[in-house]
Protein backbone atom coordinates (compact mmCIF):
# COMPACT_ATOMS: atom_id res chain seq x y z
CA UNK A 1 0.00 0.00 0.00
CA UNK A 2 1.30 3.41 -1.04
CA UNK A 3 0.15 6.84 -1.31
CA UNK A 4 1.27 9.53 -3.39
CA UNK A 5 0.32 12.88 -3.02
CA UNK A 6 1.53 14.64 -6.61
CA UNK A 7 1.81 18.09 -8.16
CA UNK A 8 1.53 18.94 -12.04
CA UNK A 9 2.36 22.55 -12.77
CA UNK A 10 4.25 22.59 -16.25
CA UNK A 11 2.55 24.81 -18.52
CA UNK A 12 -1.43 26.43 -17.76
CA UNK A 13 -2.69 23.72 -15.48
CA UNK A 14 -2.34 23.61 -11.39
CA UNK A 15 -3.18 20.25 -10.41
CA UNK A 16 -2.86 17.55 -7.08
CA UNK A 17 -4.06 14.58 -6.56
CA UNK A 18 -3.67 11.80 -4.11
CA UNK A 19 -3.32 7.85 -5.72
CA UNK A 20 -2.87 4.64 -3.79
CA UNK A 21 -0.63 2.09 -4.96
CA UNK A 22 -0.28 4.06 -8.61
CA UNK A 23 -3.57 2.92 -10.11
CA UNK A 24 -6.41 4.40 -7.21
CA UNK A 25 -7.48 7.82 -7.95
CA UNK A 26 -8.69 9.13 -4.32
CA UNK A 27 -8.83 12.99 -5.66
CA UNK A 28 -7.30 14.66 -8.81
CA UNK A 29 -7.93 18.37 -8.58
CA UNK A 30 -7.40 20.27 -11.71
CA UNK A 31 -7.32 24.29 -12.15
CA UNK A 32 -7.20 25.46 -15.78
CA UNK A 33 -6.61 28.70 -16.54
CA UNK A 34 -7.43 27.77 -20.69
CA UNK A 35 -9.43 31.20 -20.19
CA UNK A 36 -7.14 33.35 -19.44
CA UNK A 37 -4.56 32.52 -22.49
CA UNK A 38 -7.62 31.72 -25.06
CA UNK A 39 -7.13 35.70 -25.26
CA UNK A 40 -3.52 35.50 -25.96
CA UNK A 41 -4.07 32.49 -28.34
CA UNK A 42 -1.52 30.89 -26.26
CA UNK A 43 -0.01 30.33 -23.07
CA UNK A 44 1.68 33.66 -21.52
CA UNK A 45 4.70 32.10 -19.33
CA UNK A 46 4.37 35.11 -17.03
CA UNK A 47 0.76 35.20 -16.18
CA UNK A 48 1.08 30.94 -15.92
CA UNK A 49 3.13 31.30 -13.41
CA UNK A 50 1.64 34.20 -11.55
CA UNK A 51 -1.86 32.58 -11.81
CA UNK A 52 -0.23 29.22 -10.39
CA UNK A 53 1.33 30.79 -7.47
CA UNK A 54 -2.37 32.13 -6.88
CA UNK A 55 -3.89 28.53 -7.33
CA UNK A 56 -1.37 26.14 -5.59
CA UNK A 57 -2.75 26.33 -1.72
CA UNK A 58 -5.83 25.92 -2.86
CA UNK A 59 -5.77 23.05 -5.02
CA UNK A 60 -3.68 20.89 -2.48
CA UNK A 61 -5.89 21.75 0.04
CA UNK A 62 -8.83 20.42 -2.12
CA UNK A 63 -7.28 17.60 -3.15
CA UNK A 64 -6.49 16.50 0.39
CA UNK A 65 -9.97 17.20 1.79
CA UNK A 66 -11.75 15.10 -1.50
CA UNK A 67 -9.42 11.81 -1.16
CA UNK A 68 -10.33 11.76 2.65
CA UNK A 69 -6.68 11.20 3.74
CA UNK A 70 -4.22 13.05 5.64
CA UNK A 71 -0.42 14.04 5.13
CA UNK A 72 0.65 11.83 8.09
CA UNK A 73 -0.91 8.84 5.64
CA UNK A 74 1.24 10.07 2.87
CA UNK A 75 4.29 7.93 1.77
CA UNK A 76 5.96 10.45 -0.80
CA UNK A 77 5.55 13.83 -2.12
CA UNK A 78 5.86 13.93 -6.02
CA UNK A 79 6.10 16.38 -8.30
CA UNK A 80 6.23 17.48 -12.14
CA UNK A 81 10.34 18.62 -12.18
CA UNK A 82 10.68 19.20 -16.03
CA UNK A 83 9.82 19.46 -19.10
CA UNK A 84 7.93 22.36 -19.37
CA UNK A 85 7.71 26.50 -18.84
CA UNK A 86 10.18 27.63 -16.09
CA UNK A 87 8.15 29.89 -14.21
CA UNK A 88 5.53 27.26 -13.80
CA UNK A 89 7.75 24.20 -13.12
CA UNK A 90 9.40 26.47 -10.03
CA UNK A 91 6.13 27.17 -8.34
CA UNK A 92 5.05 23.39 -8.32
CA UNK A 93 8.41 22.56 -7.13
CA UNK A 94 8.68 24.79 -4.05
CA UNK A 95 5.36 23.59 -3.20
CA UNK A 96 6.12 20.11 -3.22
CA UNK A 97 9.40 20.97 -1.19
CA UNK A 98 7.26 23.12 1.09
CA UNK A 99 4.89 19.95 2.51
CA UNK A 100 7.60 17.29 1.93
CA UNK A 101 9.76 19.29 4.86
CA UNK A 102 6.76 20.22 6.62
CA UNK A 103 5.44 16.57 7.09
CA UNK A 104 8.92 14.93 6.78
CA UNK A 105 8.32 13.03 3.56
CA UNK A 106 10.29 12.20 0.39
CA UNK A 107 10.49 13.23 -2.90
CA UNK A 108 9.83 11.98 -5.58
CA UNK A 109 11.17 13.97 -9.11
CA UNK A 110 8.86 13.04 -11.99
CA UNK A 111 9.82 14.00 -15.80
CA UNK A 112 5.96 15.19 -17.31
CA UNK A 113 5.99 13.03 -20.37
CA UNK A 114 6.87 9.65 -18.06
CA UNK A 115 3.70 10.66 -16.19
CA UNK A 116 1.23 10.92 -19.53
CA UNK A 117 2.37 7.90 -20.81
CA UNK A 118 1.25 6.20 -17.25
CA UNK A 119 -1.93 7.67 -17.45
CA UNK A 120 -2.63 4.43 -19.12
CA UNK A 121 -2.53 2.88 -16.06
CA UNK A 122 -6.13 3.76 -15.05
CA UNK A 123 -7.28 1.80 -17.56
CA UNK A 124 -5.43 -1.37 -17.28
CA UNK A 125 -2.06 -2.50 -15.96
CA UNK A 126 0.36 -2.06 -18.27
CA UNK A 127 2.72 -4.61 -20.25
CA UNK A 128 6.49 -4.46 -21.26
CA UNK A 129 8.25 -4.27 -23.64
CA UNK A 130 5.98 -1.15 -24.33
CA UNK A 131 5.71 1.46 -27.18
CA UNK A 132 4.21 4.98 -26.25
CA UNK A 133 3.02 7.27 -29.19
CA UNK A 134 3.58 10.96 -26.98
CA UNK A 135 1.66 13.85 -28.92
CA UNK A 136 1.30 17.28 -27.16
CA UNK A 137 1.44 20.70 -28.18
CA UNK A 138 5.28 20.71 -26.85
CA UNK A 139 6.15 17.11 -27.67
CA UNK A 140 5.95 14.51 -30.40
CA UNK A 141 7.98 11.32 -29.88
CA UNK A 142 7.64 7.46 -29.73
CA UNK A 143 8.81 6.00 -26.90
CA UNK A 144 10.11 2.21 -26.34
CA UNK A 145 9.95 0.62 -22.67
CA UNK A 146 11.79 -2.35 -22.15
CA UNK A 147 10.41 -2.88 -18.32
CA UNK A 148 8.76 -0.01 -16.46
CA UNK A 149 11.06 2.27 -15.44
CA UNK A 150 13.41 2.45 -19.06
CA UNK A 151 12.34 5.17 -21.04
CA UNK A 152 13.70 5.22 -24.51
CA UNK A 153 13.11 7.92 -27.11
CA UNK A 154 13.08 6.36 -30.39
CA UNK A 155 11.61 9.10 -32.53
CA UNK A 156 11.31 12.88 -31.93
CA UNK A 157 9.74 15.75 -34.15
CA UNK A 158 12.57 17.50 -35.62
CA UNK A 159 11.00 20.86 -35.79
CA UNK A 160 7.12 21.66 -34.52
CA UNK A 161 4.89 19.33 -32.13
CA UNK A 162 2.31 17.64 -33.83
CA UNK A 163 0.15 19.56 -31.23
CA UNK A 164 1.91 23.80 -31.88
CA UNK A 165 1.51 22.86 -35.86
CA UNK A 166 -2.89 22.56 -35.00
CA UNK A 167 -2.24 25.36 -33.14
CA UNK A 168 -0.71 27.50 -36.59
CA UNK A 169 -3.10 26.18 -38.66
CA UNK A 170 -5.93 26.87 -36.73
CA UNK A 171 -4.80 30.68 -36.34
CA UNK A 172 -4.64 30.34 -40.23
CA UNK A 173 -8.06 29.35 -40.61
CA UNK A 174 -9.16 31.81 -37.29
CA UNK A 175 -10.18 29.06 -35.35
CA UNK A 176 -8.85 30.39 -32.26
CA UNK A 177 -6.72 28.65 -29.49
CA UNK A 178 -6.18 26.56 -28.69
CA UNK A 179 -6.35 24.56 -32.17
CA UNK A 180 -6.28 20.84 -31.39
CA UNK A 181 -9.92 20.66 -30.89
CA UNK A 182 -11.27 23.01 -33.31
CA UNK A 183 -9.30 21.55 -36.17
CA UNK A 184 -10.61 17.94 -35.30
CA UNK A 185 -14.01 19.15 -34.89
CA UNK A 186 -14.16 21.09 -38.46
CA UNK A 187 -12.14 18.08 -39.96
CA UNK A 188 -15.62 15.91 -39.49
CA UNK A 189 -17.35 18.39 -42.08
CA UNK A 190 -14.96 18.77 -45.04
CA UNK A 191 -13.79 16.11 -47.20
CA UNK A 192 -11.00 15.34 -49.64
CA UNK A 193 -10.64 18.17 -52.50
CA UNK A 194 -7.60 17.73 -54.93
CA UNK A 195 -6.72 22.13 -54.66
CA UNK A 196 -5.79 21.53 -50.91
CA UNK A 197 -3.86 18.29 -51.29
CA UNK A 198 -0.48 18.68 -49.05
CA UNK A 199 3.05 17.18 -48.93
CA UNK A 200 3.35 14.23 -47.03
CA UNK A 201 5.94 15.44 -44.39
CA UNK A 202 9.78 13.30 -44.85
CA UNK A 203 12.52 12.86 -42.02
CA UNK A 204 15.96 10.89 -42.55
CA UNK A 205 15.32 8.89 -39.65
CA UNK A 206 12.28 6.84 -40.37
CA UNK A 207 10.63 6.97 -36.66
CA UNK A 208 11.50 10.86 -36.43
CA UNK A 209 8.37 13.68 -37.46
CA UNK A 210 8.34 16.53 -39.02
CA UNK A 211 5.57 19.29 -39.25
CA UNK A 212 6.75 22.55 -39.93
CA UNK A 213 6.93 22.30 -43.60
CA UNK A 214 3.26 21.16 -43.37
CA UNK A 215 2.28 24.04 -41.29
CA UNK A 216 4.02 26.25 -43.72
CA UNK A 217 2.41 24.90 -47.12
CA UNK A 218 -1.06 25.17 -45.55
CA UNK A 219 -0.32 28.85 -44.87
CA UNK A 220 0.81 29.60 -48.20
CA UNK A 221 -1.64 27.11 -50.34
CA UNK A 222 -4.14 29.84 -48.36
CA UNK A 223 -2.19 32.60 -49.36
CA UNK A 224 -2.41 31.75 -53.19
CA UNK A 225 -5.86 30.79 -52.79
CA UNK A 226 -7.12 34.10 -51.97
CA UNK A 227 -4.50 35.54 -54.28
CA UNK A 228 -6.27 33.72 -56.92
CA UNK A 229 -10.09 34.96 -55.39
CA UNK A 230 -10.88 31.14 -54.74
CA UNK A 231 -12.97 30.90 -51.60
CA UNK A 232 -11.27 28.91 -49.34
CA UNK A 233 -13.31 25.87 -47.52
CA UNK A 234 -12.12 25.56 -44.02
CA UNK A 235 -13.76 22.12 -43.13
CA UNK A 236 -11.99 20.92 -46.30
CA UNK A 237 -8.46 22.35 -45.74
CA UNK A 238 -8.75 21.14 -42.22
CA UNK A 239 -9.53 17.78 -43.06
CA UNK A 240 -6.17 17.74 -45.24
CA UNK A 241 -4.26 18.87 -43.27
CA UNK A 242 -5.18 16.83 -40.16
CA UNK A 243 -5.46 13.93 -42.37
CA UNK A 244 -1.60 13.95 -43.60
CA UNK A 245 -0.42 15.04 -40.36
CA UNK A 246 -2.62 11.97 -38.91
CA UNK A 247 -1.66 9.69 -41.59
CA UNK A 248 2.39 10.78 -41.27
CA UNK A 249 1.77 9.80 -37.38
CA UNK A 250 0.26 6.77 -37.57
CA UNK A 251 2.28 5.16 -40.28
CA UNK A 252 5.62 5.57 -38.40
CA UNK A 253 4.47 4.34 -35.17
CA UNK A 254 3.35 1.15 -37.12
CA UNK A 255 6.42 1.01 -38.79
CA UNK A 256 7.97 0.98 -34.69
CA UNK A 257 5.77 -1.39 -33.93
CA UNK A 258 5.79 -3.82 -36.53
CA UNK A 259 9.54 -3.89 -36.02
CA UNK A 260 10.21 -3.69 -32.45
CA UNK A 261 7.24 -5.89 -32.04
CA UNK A 262 5.61 -4.57 -27.91
CA UNK A 263 3.14 -6.19 -26.16
CA UNK A 264 1.08 -3.25 -25.42
CA UNK A 265 1.29 0.39 -27.27
CA UNK A 266 -0.23 3.41 -25.79
CA UNK A 267 -1.40 6.99 -26.71
CA UNK A 268 -0.26 9.87 -24.79
CA UNK A 269 -0.90 14.04 -24.29
CA UNK A 270 -3.37 16.11 -25.32
CA UNK A 271 -3.47 15.32 -28.73
CA UNK A 272 -4.02 11.56 -27.89
CA UNK A 273 -7.74 13.31 -27.14
CA UNK A 274 -8.01 14.26 -31.16
CA UNK A 275 -11.28 11.64 -32.11
CA UNK A 276 -9.58 10.66 -35.97
CA UNK A 277 -6.18 9.74 -34.21
CA UNK A 278 -7.93 7.15 -32.01
CA UNK A 279 -9.88 6.08 -34.70
CA UNK A 280 -6.50 5.76 -37.22
CA UNK A 281 -4.78 4.06 -34.55
CA UNK A 282 -7.33 1.63 -33.78
CA UNK A 283 -7.58 0.75 -37.33
CA UNK A 284 -4.35 0.22 -38.39
CA UNK A 285 -3.66 -1.44 -34.83
CA UNK A 286 -5.51 -4.50 -36.60
CA UNK A 287 -2.15 -4.83 -38.96
CA UNK A 288 -0.19 -6.33 -35.52
CA UNK A 289 -2.84 -8.25 -33.28
CA UNK A 290 0.00 -9.81 -31.14
CA UNK A 291 -0.10 -6.07 -29.76
CA UNK A 292 -2.74 -4.15 -27.26
CA UNK A 293 -3.87 -0.62 -27.81
CA UNK A 294 -4.45 1.16 -25.20
CA UNK A 295 -6.00 4.58 -25.01
CA UNK A 296 -6.52 6.92 -22.22
CA UNK A 297 -10.00 8.66 -21.56
CA UNK A 298 -10.29 11.87 -21.97
CA UNK A 299 -9.71 13.30 -18.71
CA UNK A 300 -6.20 11.97 -18.67
CA UNK A 301 -4.72 13.19 -22.02
CA UNK A 302 -4.04 16.96 -20.67
CA UNK A 303 -2.24 17.66 -17.81
CA UNK A 304 -3.03 16.23 -14.49
CA UNK A 305 -1.63 15.22 -11.50
CA UNK A 306 -3.34 11.75 -11.35
CA UNK A 307 -0.66 10.76 -13.74
CA UNK A 308 2.14 12.12 -12.05
CA UNK A 309 1.36 10.10 -8.99
CA UNK A 310 1.33 7.07 -11.30
CA UNK A 311 4.35 7.44 -11.99
CA UNK A 312 5.45 8.45 -8.84
CA UNK A 313 3.91 5.33 -7.33
CA UNK A 314 6.56 3.27 -9.60
CA UNK A 315 9.94 5.90 -8.72
CA UNK A 316 9.42 5.23 -5.19
CA UNK A 317 9.00 1.62 -5.26
CA UNK A 318 12.51 1.91 -6.74
CA UNK A 319 13.61 4.70 -4.32
CA UNK A 320 14.16 6.98 -7.11
CA UNK A 321 14.16 9.70 -4.63
CA UNK A 322 14.73 13.60 -5.17
CA UNK A 323 16.25 16.32 -2.77
CA UNK A 324 15.52 19.62 -1.68
CA UNK A 325 18.57 20.70 -3.64
CA UNK A 326 16.75 19.39 -6.68
CA UNK A 327 15.37 22.57 -9.10
CA UNK A 328 12.95 22.16 -11.90
CA UNK A 329 14.43 21.37 -15.23
CA UNK A 330 12.61 22.83 -18.18
CA UNK A 331 15.09 20.48 -20.50
CA UNK A 332 14.59 16.62 -17.89
CA UNK A 333 15.70 14.17 -20.14
CA UNK A 334 13.56 11.22 -19.70
CA UNK A 335 15.28 8.18 -16.97
CA UNK A 336 16.76 5.19 -18.09
CA UNK A 337 17.60 2.33 -15.98
CA UNK A 338 18.24 -0.64 -18.00
CA UNK A 339 20.23 -2.53 -14.94
CA UNK A 340 17.93 -1.94 -12.49
CA UNK A 341 15.62 -4.57 -12.59
CA UNK A 342 14.88 -6.98 -15.44
CA UNK A 343 10.84 -8.10 -16.66
CA UNK A 344 9.87 -10.66 -18.74
CA UNK A 345 7.90 -9.99 -21.24
CA UNK A 346 4.68 -11.28 -19.81
CA UNK A 347 5.17 -8.78 -16.39
CA UNK A 348 2.75 -6.26 -15.75
CA UNK A 349 3.03 -3.08 -13.98
CA UNK A 350 0.91 -3.77 -10.65
CA UNK A 351 1.17 -8.01 -10.30
CA UNK A 352 4.20 -8.54 -8.73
Amino acid sequence: MTLILAIESSCDETACALIRNGNEILSNVVSSQINTHTLYGGVVPEVASRIHVENISTVVTEALKTSGVSMEDVDAVAYTQGPGLIGSLHVGVMAAKTIAFAYNKPLVPVHHITGHIFANAFVEPLQFPLMALVVSGGHTELVWMKNEYDFEVIGTTVDDAIGEAYDKVARVLDLGYPGGPAIDKLAKEGHFDPQYKLPTPKTDNPYNFSFSGLKTAVLQLNERLVKRGVEVVPADLAWCFQETALQSLVDKSIRAIKERRPAMTVLAGGVAANSRLRELMRERMQEVPSCRLVIPPLKYCTDNAAMIGAVGHVAFLHQKFGTFEDAADPGLEMPCDNDLFSHSQDDTLFNR
